[in-house]
């Protein structure tokens, strides 16, 4: 039986998730509180420019794969939930606003199946994960967190989420791992390196690719 995901989050990144794990044939339910941002993408149109991203979110609509939400008790059916809600910065000081991400676990915590996975895709400062899943827990007991960072560019985030350079995920137990790998089975069959890691090293690749990206910018500038 085909796993049914949903992504929480349909902004840059979760639109772009869900349009993608869709078209590799799951059945997938995004899910965000804007809802004049969830009445525009069931109409097929995104409110950002990426190549391809449009047509390919008419085309998972079209086949009845992919569908847009405000209620998040309709997540319930899903067996993997990806968490990709912003982090933005907080507005009086250097860290990470982390509201969001940790509303997404709360909101999604109680309706996660026995023995399903929550996968978070923000970028997060260390330790984040680690507390989540505890958190999880606590709510939720059979339930288990992954982190599995995203490394998209602006202009091929479609290409980047179907054929990455990397699949990296930070995972504490051998049953989550394999859940992730029955997701991204069709991209690992094309050869794409499968690094699993902790939860704390898998946020800290995301960071340390952030600041490689910053320091070429800075160089090239």
């Amino acid at each position: 039986m085909s796993l049914k995901l949903s992504v929480v989050g349909t902004g840059y990144l979760g639109a772009t998730h869900a349009a993608c794990m869709a078209s590799m044939g799951f059945e997938v339910i995004g899910v965000d509180v804007d809802a004049a941002k969830i009445d525009l993408l069931a109409q097929g149109k995104v409110p950002f420019y990426e190549p391809d991203l449009e047509e390919l979110l008419t085309a998972q609509i079209d086949s009845g794969r992919l569908k847009f939400t405000t209620q998040i008790e309709d997540l319930a059916s899903a067996d993997v939930h990806f968490i990709c809600v912003g982090t933005p910065q907080v507005s009086n000081g250097n860290a990470a606003d982390l509201t969001y991400v940790n509303s997404a676990l709360e909101a999604i915590a109680k309706f996660v199946k026995p023995g399903g996975l929550v996968v978070g895709k923000s970028t997060v400062p260390v330790g984040t994960a680690s507390r989540l899943r505890e958190r999880l827990k606590e709510i939720n007991p059979s339930a288990d967190l992954a982190w599995n960072p995203e490394f998209l560019r602006e202009g091929f985030a479609v290409e980047d989420t179907l054929k990455p350079n990397r699949l990296v995920v930070g995972v504490a137990s051998n049953a989550a791992e394999q859940i992730l790998k029955e997701v991204y089975k069709s991209i690992i069959d094309l050869g794409t390196p499968w690094i699993r890691a902790d939860l704390p090293t898998a946020e800290l690749v995301k960071v340390a690719a952030n600041s490689f990206l910053a320091t070429k910018i800075s160089f090239i500038n």
